[in-house]
C-alpha cells in the first residue's frame, strides 16, 4: 500500500559506487547495480537514514513522498535468504580509497626546515585533506568547517608552478572541470557547503580559456541560492602558467 512517508533518495550523478551505504543499511535495502547504489524495493527502506552518514559524496538524502509502506516482515525474509555472512559483512578498510575522508596534520617546524627547496622556495605539498575533487567531497566533510576555500579548475595545478605555495597554502581545495563536470550537481553541492559550513572566504582559480568561465556561474548560483555573503577572489592563469590577474570576481555576491 502506498503512503506518504520518509524514504531514501539516491542521486546517481553523485554516487561513486563505493558501497559504504550498502554496508550500513541494516535492512539490506540497497545494492550496487552497474556501479551505482540502487534501492531493491521501497518496502525494504525504513527511511531512518542510517546510510546517509556513510556516503562520502552526499549522494543520499531523505525525502518525503508517496511510497510503499515499510515491511519489516519482508526485510526479515530478505535478510534470512542472504545468510549471516552477507548480513554482517565487514566494511573494507577505509572504504573506497578515492573517497575516504582524510585530514593531514600540518608539517612540524622541523619537517618544514628540512623540506626540499628550489630557488629558495619550499617545494613540499600544501594539501591538507583528501579527497579534493568537487564530486567526491561531501558537504559535511569536517575539513570544510570555517575554511578558506579554494575552488580551482583542475587544469590550474598543472599549469601554475606556484600552485601549492601561492594558492593552496592555508586553504581547503576543491577541484573540478567547469566544462565536463555536471553543472547543476556542482551548484547544489556548493549551495549546501556555503549555507552550512561557515566558509570564511572563497578563492576561485581558473584558466584563461573560455570554458573555465563556467566556474563563475557555478559559484555565483550557489552563493545566490545559499543566501550567504562570502568574499570571493578570482585568480586567472594563462595556458603558459602565468598569473594574469587577481581581484574580486565579477558578478558574484561579495561582502
Amino acid at each position: 500500500m502506498k503512503i506518504m512517508r520518509k524514504i531514501i533518495e539516491i542521486d546517481e550523478s553523485l554516487c561513486n559506487g563505493c558501497g559504504q551505504c550498502i554496508i550500513s543499511c541494516a535492512e539490506g535495502a540497497l545494492q550496487l547495480v552497474d556501479g551505482k547504489a540502487r534501492m531493491l524495493a521501497e518496502k525494504y527502506c525504513d527511511g531512518l537514514g542510517a546510510c546517509l552518514g556513510e556516503c562520502p559524496t552526499g549522494a543520499l538524502r531523505i525525502i518525503e513522498r508517496e511510497a510503499d509502506d515499510f515491511d519489516e516482515a519482508a526485510v526479515e525474509e530478505l535478510l534470512s535468504k542472504r545468510g549471516p555472512a552477507k548480513i554482517h559483512q565487514a566494511p573494507p578498510a577505509g572504504g573506497c580509497p578515492s573517497a575516504r575522508l582524510q585530514t593531514f596534520a600540518p608539517a612540524s617546524p622541523c619537517q618544514s626546515a628540512n623540506a626540499p627547496t628550489s630557488l629558495g622556495a619550499a617545494t613540499g605539498s600544501a594539501l591538507s585533506h583528501w579527497p579534493v575533487q568537487i564530486r567526491l567531497v561531501p558537504p559535511t566533510a569536517p575539513f570544510l568547517k570555517g575554511a578558506d576555500l579554494l575552488i580551482a579548475a583542475d587544469c590550474v595545478p598543472v599549469a601554475y608552478p606556484d600552485f601549492h605555495r601561492e594558492l593552496l597554502s592555508g586553504k581547503v581545495v576543491m577541484l573540478g572541470c567547469p566544462k565536463f563536470d555536471e553543472v547543476e550537481s556542482a551548484i547544489l553541492k556548493f549551495t549546501e557547503i556555503f549555507a552550512t559550513a561557515g566558509i570564511k572566504s572563497i578563492t576561485m582559480a581558473i584558466m584563461e580559456v573560455p570554458c573555465c568561465g563556467n566556474m563563475r556561474h557555478i559559484v555565483s548560483q550557489a552563493l545566490s541560492r545559499s543566501g550567504m555573503t562570502i568574499p570571493v577572489q578570482e585568480v586567472v592563469i594563462s595556458t603558459r602558467g602565468e598569473r594574469l590577474c587577481q581581484g574580486n570576481a565579477p558578478s558574484l555576491k561579495l561582502s
